[in-house]
């Protein structure tokens, strides 16, 4: 059994532990010790759920309290006809949220950006996006525009469509519970992009010699939400506490869990 203990910014881990092959285990071999990040999808689509699994550990290591999740929808006169098009045109919005940091001295803007696309001829295409506070919900929503406000021409600002900024509110799993409704399942297909100042989720090299089959697999019939069950975790690691476990039974392999952890106040 291989353990993998990604960390995901400074409070929060998500170990994973499965089966490993003679293979896997010759090329962690003489490596100890050397840090390494995590790597992105190949495809950053959100139907995967590896891609949905990296991405929350994403959103974890760079957003919380008094960040923002920010959601963009179109008015059907001004609905994209492609993909391509609403990525242009909510890049220009992220552009408009980066030269109103700078102007105010804010830190250069971080975000995560998912764009869903209906599978449906015409479908629906909006946008949630993670990214870093210091401006005002009010003022975000505000560059949501098609046409810009003209306060010479006294011309109102016409928007794209409906725009909704709000202050994320962390719990025990982070914001894990927001990045989770950005990715849940649906109907058509969700890519995401992201800023290139994001600090990726990193690990150390496996511990192939932490856990047995039999061990693991004792623990796995405790039910989830059982003090036993809990207990357990936090000892192995120490100083961190269980907010949420995963766990599944592959026949040809064994047991496979993945955990996520908070570190403990």
């Amino acid at each position: 059994m291989r353990e993998k203990v990604i960390h995901c910014g400074k409070d929060y881990l998500s170990p994973e532990i499965f089966p490993y092959t003679g293979t896997q285990q010759q090329a962690v071999k003489g490596k100890r010790g050397k840090k390494k990040k995590v790597s992105e999808p190949k495809q950053k689509n959100l139907n995967d759920k590896r891609a949905k699994r990296y991405f929350i550990q994403l959103a974890n290591a760079n957003f919380g309290e008094g960040d923002l999740a920010v959601h963009l929808t179109y008015a059907p006169e001004f609905l994209p006809d492609s993909y391509e098009e609403s990525i242009k045109i909510v890049i220009n919005f992220l552009r408009r949220v980066a030269y109103l940091r700078k102007k105010r001295g804010l830190p250069p803007l971080k975000y995560l950006l998912i764009t869903q696309v209906g599978r449906k001829k015409g479908g629906r295409i909006h946008h949630h996006i993670l990214m870093n506070g210091g401006l005002d919900r009010d003022e975000v929503e505000a560059l949501w525009w098609k046409i810009k406000e003209s306060k010479k021409k006294k011309r109102p600002a016409v928007m794209f469509g409906w725009a909704n900024a709000d202050r994320l509110k962390p719990n025990k799993k982070g914001i894990a519970n927001m990045a989770g409704y950005m990715v849940q399942d649906s109907t058509g297909k969700k890519h995401w992009t992201q800023s290139q100042n994001l600090e990726k989720p990193w690990y150390n090299p496996p511990n192939d010699k932490k856990y047995t089959h039999r061990q693991l697999a004792k623990i796995a019939k405790l039910p989830p939400d059982s003090e036993e069950y809990r207990a357990f975790w936090e000892k192995q690691y120490k100083g961190w506490e269980l907010v949420e476990a995963e766990q599944q039974y592959v026949e040809q392999s064994g047991w496979y869990f993945y955990l996520t952890m908070r570190r403990k106040c």
